[in-house]
């Protein structure tokens, strides 16, 4: 389109200019993520809690940075466009050797799609794909780590290198008793690796830096015999004397997709060149999209990125067409998807029933606090569009009409390009991980006769409103028709319009009717507040199938109890963080006092 040559002194300055800010940016998160280790140590729980919150925010506000100053010293907006696609070219230049050019390509994307005009946001221009690659960087200075250790245990050493291996993580606080906590971890792989041989390679790898979220750090990485390949993860917490044990061992696949679920809270990690870190974690999770990973470690922008392009490549492989979601249609949200796509997306509406008093500001407030807060595993994490454009031919009519009707504000349809093709295109959208609504997964497994996978929900269910409460959240409307089951069975809440920090709510009990005509009456003959809640009216509008009631009330029945619900409210006013695992607690060891201190045992490999 545009001549190759590099004659543009001020594209120059201008590539520079936007690399400038991208570096800030990175050095800031890493500085940010680093100190996550810190906190760990002193078991600044809030701390910790309020840097996970604070460095979302951190991508904007240097993209802000970076839009200003180009426009203050270049006037950035006036400038030709053969300047513009000179800017890139120079900037493509400026990434070699860089130690992260996928971030540093997307931060371009996002400042120059704020300056220029929507015609321009092509390959030309931006990186529509990516164009420097990842592969095989390396960090050369001398006293760097490299991205993951290497150890090479015999059967004799094995308990000795998994020692090392959590002391090369250089946590500055002890352990209660170290060597006893690697004889548990031995103990967890003797049972996988007992009668396995070991073969030439046998090796254990382990990512340089630890992985912090919460009240938990992580040691991640794999055991490598033969041809196989075993992922694994250590939980290091803080005992009740502020010691530090290892907790369990996490082994194989599916046991990582959990901690790296996108229900979670993204971990701090340290890291210099993150696409390495990414490529490891994929060979221990070979199914996560990487767009997931990268949002797992904090770069929630390089994971919107990787997943449009993800979306785009769909799309041109498929040809099925969006559509109405199926389920029951929400009072707040649209919901749409396309079936070959395992993702919904939903609008806010122009208009809400008298019921709902919000608006669409106080909407996208609730969708950020669920960002910036604990997930804990419990709400799905969301991915924010703006100006989507889609083409017209892959929507359905109805979903057309059914936009126009409760969201004409969010639609645009044109013929941009003047070739007769036109566009959809949504002002504003969410888009999340497709799940079984929870009404309708009940339904079906009632209709099979599956009573097992009904039990096995139903205390899902209440596990997830627990963990909820635990994490501060009141959930707001907890109908089945809110809660979603993932691929690995848990639930999960996904309609966050009426979600509420649950120390902002009263809980009170039904007060005694004065009346026989009160009692008798369907209407409410006391005074509520804006904020009361009154757990023990939840049980008519979740408990009428008998087989639920029954299952729920014996797993459950403390949540229609405001003493539940109020005691877990001053806790959290207290200052009490609570814990709430990423993996089952089958899973952890036994604690010390529990029972004897375990020998260490002797593994017998063949």
């Amino acid at each position: 389109m545009f001549p190759q040559r590099l004659d543009s002194p001020q594209a120059y300055e201008i590539a520079r200019a936007m690399l400038d800010g991208f570096n800030r940016h990175y050095r800031l998160f890493r500085t940010e993520s680093a100190l996550a280790k810190q906190r760990f140590e002193q078991a600044d729980w809030h701390g910790q809690q309020r840097a996970q919150r604070e460095r979302i925010e951190f991508y904007d506000l240097r993209v802000k940075e970076a839009v200003a100053r180009l426009e203050q010293e270049f006037n950035a907006g006036a400038q030709p466009m053969d300047v513009w696609h000179q800017v890139k070219l120079h900037y493509i230049g400026l990434l070699i050797d860089h130690h992260q050019p996928e971030l540093a390509e997307t931060f371009f994307n996002s400042v120059t799609t704020k300056i220029l005009h929507r015609t321009y946001f092509h390959n030309d221009f931006i990186f529509v794909r990516p164009a420097v690659s990842t592969e095989f960087i390396e960090n050369d200075e001398p006293a760097a780590a490299p991205t993951y250790r290497s150890y090479y245990p015999t059967r004799e050493t094995l308990h000795d290198d998994i020692v090392r291996m959590v002391d090369n993580c250089r946590l500055q606080r002890p352990f209660e008793d170290l060597a006893r906590d690697a004889g548990l971890v031995l103990e967890a792989i003797a049972a996988r690796l007992s009668h396995v041989k070991l073969r030439a390679n046998f090796q254990v790898q382990v990512l340089s830096s630890v992985f912090f979220r919460n009240k938990g750090a992580y040691v991640v990485g794999k055991i490598i015999n033969g041809f196989s390949e075993l992922p694994f993860a250590l939980p290091i917490l803080h005992d009740r004397n502020g010691k530090l044990y290892i907790d369990a061992c996490l082994f194989g696949e599916d046991e990582l997709q959990m901690l790296f679920s996108f229900a979670r809270a993204y971990f701090m990690v340290d890291m210099e060149i993150p696409a390495a870190y990414v490529q490891f974690l994929r060979s221990l999770m070979p199914r996560k999209p990487r767009g997931e990973l990268y949002s797992a470690l904090g770069l929630a922008k390089q994971g919107k990125t990787l997943f449009y392009r993800d979306f785009l490549y769909h799309q041109k492989h498929s040809s099925d067409k969006f559509r109405i979601a199926p389920g029951i249609k929400g009072m707040v949200m649209l919901v749409f998807d396309l079936p070959s796509f395992p993702y919904v997306f939903k609008v806010i509406k122009d208009h809400y029933p008298p019921q709902k008093d919000t608006t669409r500001e106080q909407i996208q407030g609730k969708y950020l606090l669920v960002k910036q807060h604990d997930r804990v595993g419990r709400m799905a994490d969301t991915l924010e569009y703006s100006a989507v454009a889609f083409a017209r031919e892959r929507f359905e009519d109805d979903l057309i009409a059914e936009i126009r009707e409760f969201a004409p504000s969010q639609l645009e349809i044109s013929d941009r390009d003047g070739d007769g093709q036109e566009e959809v295109i949504i002002r504003h959208l969410y888009i999340e991980r497709r799940m079984i609504p929870l009404n309708i997964y009940l339904q079906e497994a009632f209709e099979a006769g599956e009573r097992g996978q009904v039990e096995h929900v139903v205390v899902e269910y209440g596990n997830a409103i627990k963990d909820l409460v635990a994490a501060n959240i009141f959930p707001g409307d907890m109908l089945w028709k809110n809660f979603g089951v993932t691929r690995n069975g848990k639930v999960v809440f996904y309609d966050y319009d009426e979600i509420e920090y649950l120390t902002d709510c009263n809980f009170r009990k039904v007060p005694p009717a004065r009346t026989e005509e009160e009692e008798m009456s369907g209407e409410v003959w006391y005074k509520v507040g804006p904020r009361d809640v009154f757990p023990e009216s939840f049980g008519p509008f979740l408990l009428g199938n008998p087989a639920v009631r029954e299952v729920f009330m014996k797993h459950h029945g403390d949540l229609l109890d405001p003493a539940f619900w109020q005691g877990h409210k001053d806790r959290i006013l207290a200052g009490h963080v609570h814990d709430v695992f990423p993996y089952e607690r089958s899973k952890r060891f036994t604690r010390p006092g529990q029972d004897a201190p375990r020998r260490v045992p002797k593994v017998v490999f063949q």
